[in-house]
């Protein structure tokens, strides 16, 4: 049993990990790294794909359908962008952004070139698009066809295709489920412009979630999720690239909790009574969630919540005198 990221092949540890999304209840071997710390699928199935639902994409294309949420998601995105917008704050205060939120600081440009890889049907980018945003690209290998409209390209692609140069590449929610880690983040670093920066997020393993929930843990989602990190294996990562962290930002929410307990009482994420299906159905009262919530904001002040946003750039060459 070694470890994909550092090699340490030492007291690592196998759990078997239910798929629990969908509540098929099929086990996985995961191997936790007693060095790095990271938790690795043993072994991607051949059939990965019939673990994502059918109708993926589509569901996401509905999202995009639907005027109102549209609308209300763009001020919301306005808001936590620009500052601006009544509709916009009460949005961003009942209902706080998961990304827009932490570009404010980051200086990127209207006119920036955004590459967003596994971009699904391209929900982000439109949300870009709406802020003003003109140079906009997406990719995936796993959409239908390539798609062009107006100031968005997607295209039916890996990152490994690509040989233009982009201001800003994105991972949103993408690295843990790709299998070629170290060979997608040297690409990025070939991709980007001199100054530019990426941005990844993804789920993050540490004591506090880890002793608390155990193989219960909602992020960990197998078999979709190969990789869940831990902030050191995700730097041993980066020591083979010619990358390096600008930023680091805990970001995460009542979802580890909620979904995390519902996976202990066998409650799988998908079903009728599950908290992201019906609320109302669900085991928790709003009193609940609250607390979940206060105590993820608490988690991340500590820098011990299980989700971060990363902000890449190339490392700068210093010439000797």
């Amino acid at each position: 049993m070694i470890c994909k990221i550092c090699n340490n092949s030492i007291d690592n540890k196998k759990f078997q990990i239910k798929e629990m999304m969908f509540g098929t209840k099929y086990e996985f071997d995961y191997i936790e790294c007693s060095k790095c710390g990271c938790l690795q699928i043993a072994e991607i199935p051949q059939n990965i794909a019939e673990y994502y639902p059918s109708d993926f994409y589509s569901f996401k294309d509905n999202l995009l359908e639907n005027p109102i949420k549209r609308y209300l998601r763009m001020k919301r995105n306005e808001y936590a962008y620009f500052k601006r917008g009544l509709i916009g704050k009460f949005m961003f205060n009942r209902y706080p952004p998961y990304f827009f939120d932490k570009l404010e600081k980051l200086e990127i440009d209207l006119d920036f070139k955004i590459l967003d890889v596994g971009c699904g049907s391209g929900r982000l980018l439109y949300s870009f698009k709406a802020l003003g945003f003109k140079n906009l690209t997406g990719i995936d290998p796993f959409i239908d066809k390539t798609v062009n409209n107006n100031e968005i390209s997607i295209y039916k692609k890996t990152i490994h295709e690509l040989e233009d140069s982009y201001d800003l590449i994105i991972l949103k929610n993408v690295l843990e489920h790709t299998s070629d880690q170290l060979e997608t983040l040297r690409k990025i670093s070939k991709l980007l412009t001199e100054n530019g920066i990426s941005i990844i997020t993804i789920p993050l393993k540490n004591e506090y979630i880890w002793s608390r929930y155990g193989v219960n843990w909602v992020q960990i989602d197998a078999p979709r999720h190969f990789f869940i990190h831990t902030l050191e294996s995700f730097k041993v990562l980066l020591e083979d690239t010619d990358l390096e962290i600008k930023n680091l930002i805990f970001d995460s929410d009542a979802f580890q909790f909620w979904g995390s307990e519902q996976y202990k009482m066998d409650i799988p994420l998908m079903s009728e009574n599950s908290y992201l299906i019906n609320p109302k159905k669900s085991i928790f009262t709003k009193d609940q969630i609250k607390n979940f919530n206060e105590i993820a904001r608490v988690l991340n002040q500590k820098k011990s919540g299980d989700q971060i946003f990363i902000v890449l750039g190339n490392k700068k060459i210093v010439s000797n005198p």
